[in-house]
């Protein structure tokens, strides 16, 4: 599995912070740092329902929600009732999938959100004009500091800036999410936390003061996403227990520069207090394991033992929740042994991209439902019907996502970005010019007989309207062909998977499978 050889390295200058910690490589973009530009980036509104922009954040939203089902196969969404609606929150998560993992908060939150972001992308030729129209606040990270893109003096008072508006954001009760780590990685624990957030939220507890607003609360996030580069994979949004400001957080000097209008950053023990108790709520929301051998290990065992005492996992959150309770009691109790076997059966899964799902309650590969199989290829008959619109409507922007996710200088972990960005932004750019391409083509080769309406005026607005229709009609068929796809899509690769099943089944490796299993699962049912 390519995780396995995806680890955090310096870039070729050997750049690491004041800790010793390696930063991460820069992207191009990244390095070619535009202060100017930054600086005026204006400020998130604090009136109304949205930061931004109203009109744009409404399409925007529309946009997102709509790709984000494209791009997801099953999203589940658990714990919303922690989430406070009487004041702002600030989200964060461990971040290991680029720009996916603030779209899976925002889509799945109540609120709308005050966004910081990498400062590159709020310059970035299309994304950026959106950025901007979300009133997205750029943010210098230290990797890019440390290599020169700009002073310290000017990193402080745009980063200050930055996380003063963000402040000002959630205590107007917006909500908003930073990822502590700072940066998109490839490991398969937590790293170790900035103090960003906590500084952030502590000056919104503080803004909240000055204005008798109800204090912000920080929530820890867990994102879990089966396989997070691959497309049509599942996505579990776990939130989890707010953590409230404490009160010695909120200090008189720190209140006073705030009402002044200024930005001061928070004590530092109240800073490093409150990043503990985060890390304590975060870390076990997130795999923690070693490496992601051991992490599919874990899952393998949670599927074995769920199918020794009853049923097995209904869906990814519980195979999440089984796998996790594996880590738990592994760590009391080793058993090298028992992890070595697991270890063993997910390397012959995962060779075969297979994986728990695939096996039966008695430990064999399951085998192909006939029932099944004829829904699905049922499915496929307006699917090759639709095929030509899909490769008219969607062929550029899907043949991009394809590329650009595959060359990206990176990392692994922002394949998704590339692919999730291109599909929404192609489809926005593209659907109208080519909804009205085929309409004009149509009108030349099928002419209407306006003739026989008498007047101008009724002809004009018989043409508006006429359009007007036809254009909707031509984007639903869009939309319709994308979908039939995507869903033809899902049955090829469960014709793939019944394929490998079959072939396994009756190889060496997939004996020695079935025997691995059984022996687990007798251990379990003793």
């Amino acid at each position: 599995m390519v995780e396995e050889a995806l680890t955090m390295e310096a870039g070729d200058d050997g750049a690491v912070d004041h800790r010793g910690d390696v930063l991460p490589v820069l992207s191009k973009r990244a390095a070619n740092m535009k202060y100017e530009e930054l600086i005026r980036i204006s400020s998130p509104n604090e009136e109304g329902k949205t930061p931004g922009s109203p009109f744009f954040t409404a399409i925007g939203y529309f946009w997102l929600r709509m790709t984000n089902k494209i791009q997801f196969k099953n999203i589940i969404v658990s714990g919303k009732e922690n989430i406070p609606p009487d004041r702002g929150t600030l989200c964060t998560a461990w971040h290991t999938n680029g720009v996916i993992d603030p779209i899976a908060i925002m889509l799945s939150h109540p609120k709308r959100f005050v966004i910081g972001a990498r400062h590159d992308l709020v310059l970035r030729p299309v994304l950026g004009w959106w950025s901007r129209k979300f009133a997205v606040q750029p943010v210098i990270r230290k990797a890019e500091l440390i290599r020169g893109g700009c002073s310290e003096e000017e990193a402080t008072y745009l980063n200050g800036r930055s996380l003063r508006a963000l402040a000002d954001g959630i205590s107007a009760g917006f909500g908003s999410a930073l990822f502590p780590e700072g940066t998109s990685h490839s490991e398969s624990h937590l790293l170790r936390l900035r103090t960003g957030p906590m500084r952030t939220v502590i000056a919104a507890a503080g803004i909240s003061e000055v204005k008798g607003r109800p204090r912000p609360v920080l929530l820890p996030v867990g994102l879990h996403y089966r396989v997070r580069h691959l497309w049509r994979t599942d996505c579990w949004i776990e939130y989890g227990e707010p953590l409230e400001i404490p009160d010695s957080a909120v200090d008189e000097d720190l209140v006073s520069a705030l009402k002044a209008g200024d930005w001061r950053e928070p004590r530092a023990e109240a800073v490093v207090s409150l990043r503990d108790s985060l890390n304590e709520r975060l870390a076990p929301m997130t795999p923690g394991a070693p490496d992601w051998n051991t992490h599919r290990a874990w899952h393998i065992l949670g599927h074995l033992r769920s199918r020794a005492e009853g049923p097995p996992p209904a869906d990814w959150k519980e195979e999440v929740l089984a796998a996790r309770k594996e880590r738990d009691k592994l760590s009391t109790v080793r058993d090298d042994e028992m992890v070595a076997k697991a270890d063993k059966i997910a390397r012959i899964l995962d060779d075969n991209g297979l994986d728990g799902r695939d096996l039966t309650r008695d430990g064999d590969l399951r085998k192909a439902s006939l029932v099944k199989g004829l829904y699905r290829a049922i499915l496929l008959i307006p699917t090759i019907f639709l095929l030509p619109i899909f490769v008219y409507s969607c062929g550029i922007q899907a043949t991009l996502g394809y590329k650009f996710g595959n060359v990206t200088d990176e990392g692994l972990d922002a394949r998704t970005t590339f692919q999730f960005l291109l599909a929404m932004f192609g489809s926005f750019l593209f659907f109208s010019p080519l909804a009205f391409i085929l309409i004009l083509l149509s009108h030349f080769f099928l002419p209407v007989p306006w003739s026989e309406l008498s007047g101008m005026e009724l002809v004009v607005d018989w043409v508006i309207l006429q359009v007007a229709l036809e254009f909707m009609a031509i984007l639903f068929m869009f939309w319709l062909s994308a979908k039939f796809i995507v869903s033809g899509c899902d049955t090829f690769f469960a014709a793939e998977k019944a394929r490998s099943r079959s072939i396994l089944r009756k190889s060496p490796a997939g004996i020695e499978l079935k025997e691995s299993t059984k022996e687990i699962i007798s251990r379990f049912s003793s």
